[in-house]
């Protein structure tokens, strides 16, 4: 009888172990993903600033890939510190705020990437050579777009955050808001028609207007960089916005769709 009660309180505690280690495991993942892409970010943050110079660090498109960067870098920390609250104290989590700080952190900054990448018509386009009617014309659709898209995510995020009152109960009920989650998947949609719409007409103005230039040289090689530098920019948006799509309507854990995210 001994034998048998010493037997029981052994896997009582590994049952509790291995409970434990399931519990904390989702956000063990969030931990590690989120310091290797800080780190990476935070590399490639000081490669830009190494290998940029004056004249280019003036530039709109520079400060706002630097924005970029760091806004990225406060989703690593906010990740951070969520799930290693989680990991260290589970029953005594983060505040709501910092919950949803963290949340807003990884669904809004897409809006401000994409509008990163549309600013390279502005180098076809000129605001001082070009029009304000021609200008309207390219600018009103995209800009739409990105307004519905923040619209669409603040009123899923409202939604989510609002049937709750505190930071356990919300991640309680994530599974139940991620799974076909009609905002989010909304969201994606657009993102991928928004990217689309500004790759397709910085490549057919590009072709339009160096069609006519000889290309020998540096000049052909230039322009070939440029064309697979945007088509990369609009391909893998796209890959991650199929795999996040694909995963919010047929998994209902939110973990992979996070590191999609």
């Amino acid at each position: 009888m001994a034998i048998i009660r010493h037997l029981g309180r052994v896997y009582q505690r590994f049952l509790f172990i291995d409970t434990f280690v399931a519990e904390i495991h989702q956000y063990f993942d969030y931990v590690l993903a989120g310091t290797a892409f800080s780190a990476c970010l935070f590399t490639l943050l000081v490669v830009l600033f190494a290998f940029s110079t004056k004249e280019s660090r003036r530039r709109l498109v520079f400060r706002l890939n630097v924005l970029a960067i760091c806004i990225a870098i406060t989703l690593g920390v906010m990740i951070g510190l969520v799930s290693g609250k989680a990991i260290v104290d589970p029953f005594n989590q983060v505040s709501k705020g910092a919950y949803v700080a963290s949340i807003v952190f990884a669904i809004f900054p897409p809006v401000l990437y994409d509008s990163i990448l549309l600013t390279r018509l502005f180098a076809l386009y000129p605001i001082s050579a070009t029009p304000p009617a021609t200008l309207l014309k390219i600018f009103t659709l995209p800009f739409c777009i990105k307004c519905t898209r923040v619209i669409v995510v603040a009123i899923g995020l409202n939604d989510y955050v609002s049937s709750e009152l505190s930071t356990l109960t919300l991640e309680q009920d994530s599974a139940n808001a991620w799974f076909r989650n009609p905002e989010m998947t909304a969201e994606w949609g657009l993102q991928i028609a928004d990217n689309l719409y500004s790759v397709s007409i910085f490549l057919y103005n590009l072709h339009l207007r160096t069609s006519s230039v000889k290309r020998v040289g540096g000049i052909a090689e230039r322009i070939r960089q440029i064309f697979y530098i945007s088509v990369a920019n609009f391909v893998f948006p796209l890959i991650f916005n199929i795999a996040q799509i694909i995963c919010i309507t047929t998994d209902r854990s939110p973990t992979i769709g996070c590191y999609c995210l």
